[in-house]
């Protein structure tokens, strides 16, 4: 699990929409987590996965937010926020790995070409018949 600084970190609590019934229009309880993810000082590759990754929650000036509003209850929102946002940080240091070339060996393309023949000619014979007259 990723070491977030909480200088990086704010949080903003606004009403959100969701469960809770009236209750939702009185009281904050949605969190909006803003991350400064130049200060996460990541590597740029990881950087680079990490904005694929967020693709609209990461702004140009380098900040991604995330929004938690399924739980009723600040904390429980907060957590989620967190959560989500360690989660999305822990996918991006991992480092895909690489696709290693490879050719279909001779006997491989030799197998392929006779079915494609054997499919042929059956397809061949099923033209119109025609009288042997």
């Amino acid at each position: 699990m990723a070491e977030i600084p909480e200088s990086a970190i704010s949080e903003k609590f606004l009403a959100g929409t969701g469960p809770g019934g009236q209750n939702v229009n009185k009281v904050a309880t949605a969190c909006q987590l803003r991350v400064n993810v130049y200060a996460l000082g990541l590597d740029p590759d990881a950087y680079k996965r990490l904005k694929t990754l967020a693709g609209s929650r990461m702004t140009t000036d380098g900040e991604l937010i995330i929004l938690a509003r399924r739980y009723r209850t600040q904390e429980g929102n907060r957590a989620d926020a967190r959560e989500r946002l360690s989660a999305l940080i822990d996918a991006a240091l991992v480092r895909p790995e690489r696709r290693i070339k490879t050719k279909p060996s001779k006997a491989a393309k030799a197998r392929r070409v006779d079915s494609k023949k054997a499919r042929s000619s059956v397809k061949a014979g099923r033209g119109r018949v025609r009288g042997i007259d």
